[in-house]
């Protein structure tokens, strides 16, 4: 089982980099992005979705 974790963990982080990549705010951060945990990138992901829907608004 903790291989198949460990693997669904890999793949939601690799997500959260495309994704915040892609907002354009941390191009420039891509190696940077790769040290952070799980949860650092949820935060990161987070707080991207807000900025981004404060812009809208």
């Amino acid at each position: 089982m903790a291989p198949l974790l460990r693997e669904a963990i890999n793949r939601k982080k690799q997500h959260l980099r495309t994704e915040l990549i892609r907002s354009g705010l941390y191009q420039n951060h891509v190696q940077e992005l790769s040290g952070y945990t799980l949860s650092e990138l949820e935060k990161e992901y987070e707080a991207v979705k807000r900025l981004k829907k404060a812009e809208l608004h």
